[in-house]
């Protein structure tokens, strides 16, 4: 990738980068209940590494 980031390219993998966050800690409760005891990252909307995945922006 070249030295300067254009900036809509630099918006566009803002919003990726984004969407590969993990959910925040107190949704696991709210969808599956008190006592169940899972990663938020088990249910974020993307799941995407810079190692594994490219991304066409």
């Amino acid at each position: 990738m070249s030295r300067f980031k254009q900036p809509a390219k630099k918006k566009r993998l803002t919003k990726k980068n984004r969407q590969t966050r993990w959910a925040p800690f107190w949704t696991v409760p709210r969808k599956y209940g008190k006592g169940r005891k899972i990663h938020p990252s088990r249910h974020t909307a993307v799941k995407r590494s810079w190692k594994r995945t490219k991304i066409k922006v």
